[in-house]
């Protein structure tokens, strides 16, 4: 079959490389029949993610179909139609116990595209199968479906959950990439006061007005005087950093408030400066994290019924064959406005099952 393979910072090529196999009794296979692309590949390309080993497949989105099922897989068969959730989750250890399956001790986390091969081919093999796929609705397209394998819970979850967002809040994004926007869409669910956007790119701000922002900023120009303008001076109650460099985390910690909460949730690369000085004395909660996707059932049920505005950060899509051109118009998204893209191939003859 063919993959997108990581050969080390700045290498990367779509070639051939081995069918997937069942490892365990636990495991699945899946035909990929869409996938997309995340800021963390490219900070993989970079070489920001040094535990990723040359080699190995990328991705840790994907929609498709099941082919093959280890023995002890109870909660799909061949032929069902799935999301292949970013996190892996053995369901034994303490943190799954505990829903905190982005810490899984026992061979799960984020594992596809980091530890293993991933998503981004024509077939994955996907561990623990039975709590690391969602059967999927009809009425969710695939391309909507491919959204929720990351961006969307990890904006919910480890930015407005983390963050605490309740009615009647100011809301600030600082960063208006898929992330951010998945963030806007889903703090609307809390009925805040205000969200406001911040970004240097006008295109994304004027996709995170249609989304759902009140106000945007360029970050570029003073984005703290406009929030200490529209809260009197008080600041934000939750600031949301969806970038993952020093300089926008340390802006969110100056906008957020007394008593309020910074929810970091861009991957960062070099490491940013905690204004201890400045915060030991405002009560501020920060709070970091890896998604858990332990809310994707939620989130499937609510791209069913129309909830969620998926459709509309789907800006570019290819056939897998293209993704090396796929990522190049992701990774220059300044010149392209890609927000998402999605890849996709023909549908191929579902081979016979076989099991371990």
């Amino acid at each position: 079959m063919k993959g997108y393979v990581f050969h080390g910072p700045g290498r990367s090529a779509w070639e051939d490389i081995p069918d997937p196999d069942l490892k365990e009794p636990t495991d699945a296979v899946v035909r990929v029949d869409a996938v997309t692309i995340c800021g963390t590949d490219l900070h993989i390309l970079k070489g920001d993610v040094p535990e990723v080993r040359p080699g190995t497949v990328l991705g840790h989105e994907a929609v498709g179909e099941i082919v093959e099922v280890g023995t002890d897989v109870r909660t799909v068969r061949p032929g069902d139609r799935v999301l292949v959730s970013c996190i892996t989750a053995c369901g034994r250890c303490r943190y799954c116990r505990e829903g905190g399956y982005g810490q899984c001790l026992g061979g799960g986390g984020w594992i596809l595209g980091h530890l293993i091969d991933g998503t981004q081919a024509e077939y994955v093999r996907v561990p623990y199968a039975d709590l690391s796929v969602h059967p999927l609705p009809g009425a969710v397209t695939d391309q909507d479906a491919v959204l929720l394998a990351d961006i969307f819970p990890t904006a919910y979850e480890v930015g407005v959950l983390n963050g605490c967002v309740r009615p009647g809040d100011t809301v600030v994004v600082v960063g208006a990439g898929p992330i951010g926007l998945a963030a806007v869409a889903t703090a609307r669910l809390f009925a805040p006061e205000r969200i406001v956007s911040v970004d240097v790119a006008g295109a994304r701000l004027e996709a995170a007005r249609k989304l759902g922002a009140d106000a945007v900023a360029d970050a570029r120009e003073t984005p703290e005087q406009l929030v200490a303008d529209l809260t009197g001076g008080l600041g934000a109650d939750v600031v949301i950093e969806a970038v993952g460099i020093p300089e926008t985390f340390e802006m969110c910690t100056r906008m957020v408030r007394p008593g309020g909460h910074v929810a970091n949730v861009g991957v960062h690369g070099t490491p940013a400066t905690l204004h201890l000085e400045d915060l030991w004395i405002k009560n501020v909660t920060i709070t970091t994290g890896l998604v858990d996707t332990r809310t994707t059932p939620t989130l499937l049920r609510m791209a069913a019924s129309g909830r969620l505005p998926t459709a509309q950060l789907v800006t570019h899509t290819f056939p897998l064959a293209r993704m090396e051109e796929a990522y190049e118009v992701f990774a220059g998204a300044a010149d392209t406005g890609a927000l998402k893209v999605v890849l996709g191939g023909p549908r191929r003859e579902v081979v016979a099952p076989r099991t371990v």
